[in-house]
């Protein structure tokens, strides 16, 4: 009786993922064209005039001081507890698992890896260049504001630019980035807009982060956004090194890993008799042998004549020793004079 494996569930991933190893035509995959190439490099004059403005402290840190004293939360209690819970919205943790989750679906249903490897190189990029920009330049926080009227830069602070700001841009931005009709990413773009926008302004009005902060979050998140089709090549590369892994690890298991065949030498090619190694005789032309094929065994030097071999042709004609069958009386050596009676016939 035959009996089949049962798969694990990760067998069963990996074989819902097989069904079309190629990524479907209707996926659009967004380029670096021209016009998004001037929104970067527009957002990226936009990012650096806000960390001047910032740095010597413009109207713009003014105005960060005058919505402080302003204090939102006490103007409006009565929402202090709605936008506690709206501004998880924010937070990496909650909101890369609920992104995560809907992504993974999606890769389940498009056969395909692209929409989990996007969205871990947008939340590893968000991390090295809005993580860079905290720790270098160091702003303190309204709560923890020491000097009137002062930017509060380089005194150990990690609010500048606002990491709840950028997340919201990335994580819900992410969903227009990979849909699949231009009328989803419509829909999906002024709904992660209102989301990041809400999220930014709630930390304002709890008093977590400068206006200024809010500002460069979203630029920080967008500019993320617009620079992703310059990773797009190093995302296929990662799915491609994925299901190569997976397949070397299918084959460990199943213990059907492919042997590695040694190369077997081939012999250099015989000179003809009367010509020196290598060289052909006088008068003679070099005679072309086929290579002996790889997969061919190769008989012991045990087994071999003594003395030179040679080709068929070269070899010289000789007589047997002798018949390989028995003896019979009534034989005799082919090429031998038989003797025959007077009248021809052959003797008895």
């Amino acid at each position: 009786m035959r009996t089949e494996r049962k798969l694990t569930r990760l067998d069963r991933v990996f074989a819902r993922l097989d069904r079309e190893p190629e990524r479907p035509a209707h996926i659009d995959v967004p380029r670096m064209s021209r016009h998004r190439v001037v929104l970067f490099a527009s957002t990226l004059a936009f990012y650096a005039a806000i960390v001047w403005a910032v740095v010597i402290t413009s109207w713009l840190v003014r105005l960060d001081w005058q919505v402080m004293f302003f204090r939102p939360y006490q103007q409006w209690p009565e929402i202090h507890a709605f936008l506690d819970y709206y501004v998880v919205l924010g937070q990496r943790g909650p909101t890369a698992v609920m992104i995560a989750a809907w992504l993974g679906w999606r890769s389940w249903r498009q056969h395909t890896l692209r929409p989990l490897l996007t969205l871990g190189a947008s939340l590893l990029l968000l991390n090295l260049t809005v993580g860079a920009a905290k720790i270098s330049m160091g702003r303190l926080g309204p709560h923890y504001a020491t000097s009137v009227g002062s930017n509060e830069m380089w005194l150990g602070g990690d609010i500048f630019p606002s990491g709840h700001t950028a997340n919201a841009v990335v994580t819900w931005g992410i969903l227009a980035y990979l849909a699949s009709t231009p009328r989803a990413r419509r829909w999906l773009s002024a709904f992660s807009a209102v989301v990041s926008l809400g999220v930014g302004l709630t930390t304002v009005y709890l008093g977590t982060h400068w206006l200024s902060d809010v500002v460069l979050g979203w630029a920080a998140g967008l500019l993320i956004l617009l620079g992703l089709p310059w990773v797009e090549p190093l995302i296929a590369r990662a799915e491609n090194v994925v299901f190569d892994l997976r397949d070397a690890w299918r084959d460990r298991r199943r213990g059907t890993a492919p042997v590695p065949v040694a190369p077997v030498e081939v012999p250099g090619a015989l000179s003809p008799i009367g010509s020196t190694a290598g060289h052909p005789a006088d008068g003679q032309e070099p005679v072309v042998r086929e290579p002996v094929a790889a997969s061919r065994p190769t008989r012991p030097q045990g087994h071999l004549a003594p003395g030179p071999h040679l080709a068929r042709s070269e070899r010289t004609p000789v007589t047997p020793a002798g018949s390989r069958r028995p003896p019979h009386s009534d034989r005799v050596t082919r090429g031998t004079a038989s003797p025959r009676s007077g009248d021809g016939r052959l003797s008895a």
